[in-house]
């Protein structure tokens, strides 16, 4: 759902689904930092923060850096800056040590013959040689990301810029790359592969079966969302061959959207999405030669139903690929060699569990030709290690009682994998090295600096574009070299965004810890009013997530929720959030699979634990005066929570919640959920619409008209069932806003005044 990280949890072998919650106390003994009941610096004689000023003003917005690229000879690395002359940003190249800056492009060579403005970069590619540039520009949505707009071709050495696609429909266009040699570029344009030869403009239609149901080079809906497939083709190393996905979504259901806002009469919107236990697209892979030709199809076994072809890349070389198959269950994944100009297959590796299996992001070939890399769960955690490409043995890079959270880069040169890491705490993040040989040598990179820290590295691990934020800091972005993580230039230091918000009269943030009734340690904050008086008792906030794809509990800047729940504590109410169970921490296997089936069982029912404990430790705590909220999985909690304990929560905000669990898609719900109609019981019993006859509290029900992610469809049945039971509630629809609803001016600033107001009239704030 919306809370998507790119983070990718993988497998472990041999698991059982039905996991006592005993097992799980065993995750309680990972090592607490000494972030864990910290309590941040308070400002109670700061400003007021004022709603307007939240919203309408650039006053706490803390940006990022315009898209960065390293180049690949490791001369430096290029952003976009304001043009020194005219609109536009010009496009400049830093020495990564001496920070020399040089203007590669200005936003003038930037401009188009005939055009009187520069395009706007939304992202570019460099070509391997660093002599062409790829621009993507005058974007729009395919589905729920912009992947349509233009491309153009910038040659340094000739000073041209040329368009590419210019016989398509202005932001047609999609995944454009170069082949590896630079002199041609395929893209995606109505489903179909093209290649266009950049000397001369000459193209070639490599497919032409492409239609509203035959889909080459890129994804339906629910690929796109759930699994992040997108860009669905790749060159061959050598450059003569393009492998890609084919998709037939004929025979999946569609769904139906109105729009009644944009014209006279309404207009609707119309495309394939799999619902529980309804018709997925078949999916299969080809090999074609880059100049046009027969396509040779994989001979990967299973019904392209019911299997997932999750991953393809080119298996080191330009003969073979690897691809990665997922189960209809996503119980196991199994990867796969296959022969480009046969199509034979030979499994060589897989992973079971009997909850759900996850495919790997970060293989990569080692250059003998006989290994690649893969991440696993089988030892209880998330782990680094060496595949034999023959025979699937694996072999450990990284061990321990902890997590891999993301790999960054994998020099074989050096003999380094680079990966961010926590292993002391769940709640930061650090970059870490391991050495490739599996010989356990591991060195933290990052200073003991407690917070969330990301980096880009450059292609020789020498520098990284490091950013770092904790609760109390925005953002802040670096050069630094490695490994000695010396900074060389402050990038952006958001140091506008930083005085504001120190500015702001703020009572105390502490992260702690409370036991489920297993004895598992859960991991929360707690934000106090400003005027706090531990004499008096408080109304409590909850924020809830409480679903595999997210983290709400962690040393990183909040952003736009986090001002927004300051301003809370300045009306007068503590907040609180808690990490429960299967939430996307790096806390092992055991913590994240522990929900398979029980989402929203034992999600609730540890935020109820959490709340209980909460509330025998610190008696300022109003037991009369509880809420809770959440978006989109948070949304599905809240309701979970109301029904499930309505004498607990009093008050509860539910926005773009799936009340019924059988209403969302294939690949994320079946993942969880399990499959119909064996687990038809275990829907009905999970779904919040099945206990909304217990409702007892004010609730808020909030949803936006044109969500094509969860639909509006559900809350329109969940009001139903309300009405059926005689209970009242407050519903909110936002006409023709989507998931995150905030489209249009005012909407964002909108529903947080009518969250706030809802509090004030049902939970008045301030001690007592």
């Amino acid at each position: 759902m919306e809370l998507v990280a790119l983070l990718r949890s993988k497998l472990r072998l041999s698991l059982v689904a039905g996991l006592t919650l005993t097992t799980l106390a065993g995750c309680s003994s990972l090592p607490t930092s000494s972030s864990t009941d910290s309590v941040a610096s308070i400002a109670t004689d700061g400003e007021q923060l004022r709603l307007a000023e939240l919203y309408q003003a650039p006053t706490y917005h803390a940006g990022g850096v315009p898209p960065t690229r390293w180049l690949a000879d490791g001369s430096g690395y290029t952003t976009l800056e304001a043009a020194a002359q005219g609109d536009g940003n010009d496009l400049v190249r830093y020495h990564p040590e001496t920070q020399a800056r040089a203007i590669l492009i200005t936003a003038a060579e930037l401009t188009p013959k005939g055009h009187d403005e520069p395009l706007q970069l939304a992202d570019y590619q460099w070509s391997n040689d660093g002599q062409k540039l790829l621009i993507f520009t005058n974007t729009k949505r395919s589905w729920r990301t912009h992947t349509l707009g233009d491309y153009w071709v910038f040659d340094l050495q000739q000073r041209s810029l040329t368009q590419l696609g210019t016989f398509a429909e202005p932001s047609t266009l999609q995944f454009a790359k170069f082949d590896p040699q630079a002199e041609r570029v395929a893209y995606v344009m109505q489903n179909n592969i093209y290649v266009e030869r950049l000397r001369d403009g000459k193209i070639t239609q490599l497919t032409d079966d492409g239609s509203t149901s035959i889909v080459n080079g890129t994804f339906d809906w629910v690929n796109e969302e759930e699994f992040f497939l997108r860009d669905g083709f790749r060159w061959s190393p050598d450059g003569e061959s393009i492998a890609y996905w084919q998709l037939d979504t004929s025979g999946t259901p569609d769904f139906t959207m109105i729009n009644n806002t944009d014209s006279l009469y309404p207009t609707l919107k119309t495309f394939p999405y799999p619902k529980v236990g309804e018709t997925n697209a078949a999916m299969r892979i080809g090999v074609m030669p880059a100049t046009g030709g027969d396509t040779t199809w994989m001979k990967v076994p299973g019904d392209p139903r019911q299997h997932y072809l999750v991953r393809m890349q080119w298996a080191g070389n330009s003969e073979q690929l690897l691809i990665q198959q997922l189960t209809r269950s996503q119980a196991i994944n199994r990867a796969f060699i296959t022969d480009a100009n046969s199509g034979e297959v030979r499994e060589v590796l897989r992973e079971t569990t009997e909850s759900w299996a996850e495919y790997v992001d970060d293989v990569q070939f080692l250059a003998d030709g006989k290994h690649f890399t893969w991440l696993s769960e089988r030892d209880g955690y998330r782990h680094i290690y060496r595949a034999n490409r023959t025979t699937g043995h694996l072999q450990a890079i990284t061990k321990g009682n902890w997590d891999v959270v993301e790999v960054l880069q994998i020099n074989e040169a050096q003999g380094w994998v680079y990966f961010i890491a926590s292993p002391e705490t769940p709640l930061e993040r650090y970059l870490f090295r391991a050495s490739l040989d599996g010989s356990g040598k591991l060195e933290r990179l990052t200073p003991a600096q407690a917070g969330t820290h990301s980096y880009q590295l450059s292609a020789d691990a020498a520098y990284a574009v490091h950013t770092y934020s904790s609760v109390t800091q925005v953002p802040q972005v670096d050069m630094v070299s490695l490994p000695q993580h010396q900074q060389i230039r402050m990038i952006k230091d958001n140091a506008t965004a930083q005085n504001a918000f120190n500015a702001l009269a703020r009572g105390s943030f502490e992260f702690f810890q409370v036991e489920a009734q297993d004895g598992l340690m859960l991991d929360g904050f707690l934000m106090k009013p400003v005027d706090f008086d531990p004499a008096k008792q408080y109304p409590i906030v909850y924020y809830v997530y409480g679903e595999p794809w997210g983290q709400t509990v962690s040393n990183s800047w909040g952003g736009e929720r986090f001002l927004w729940h300051t301003y809370l504590t300045q009306q007068g109410y503590i907040v609180a959030s808690v990490d429960n169970r299967g939430t996307r921490s790096p806390r092992g296997y055991d913590w994240r699979r522990s929900i398979y089936k029980n989402l929203g069982v034992i999600t609730v029912r540890d935020q109820h634990d959490a709340l209980q404990a909460m509330l025998k430790r610190w008696s300022f705590i109003d037991q009369d005066r509880v809420a809770i909220w959440g978006h989109s999985g948070g949304g599905s909690q809240t309701l979970n929570a109301m029904f499930r304990y309505p004498d607990s929560y009093h008050v509860g905000m539910a926005l773009a919640p799936v009340p019924d669990l059988t209403l969302y898609d294939t690949i994320y719900q079946e993942r969880y959920s399990g499959l119909l109609p064996e687990a038809a019981e275990s829907y009905r019993e999970t779904s919040a619409i099945t206990h909304a006859k217990n409702l007892q509290g004010e609730l808020l029900l909030v949803h936006g008209t044109a969500d094509d992610n969860v639909h509006f469809q559900g809350s329109e049945r969940l009001v139903n069932e309300l009405i059926k039971h005689g209970k009242q509630f407050e519903f909110f629809a936002y006409p023709n806003r989507t998931h995150g609803i905030r489209e249009g001016e005012g909407t964002t600033e909108h529903l947080r005044t009518m969250m706030v107001e809802f509090l004030q009239e049902n939970l008045p704030a301030g001690g007592r």
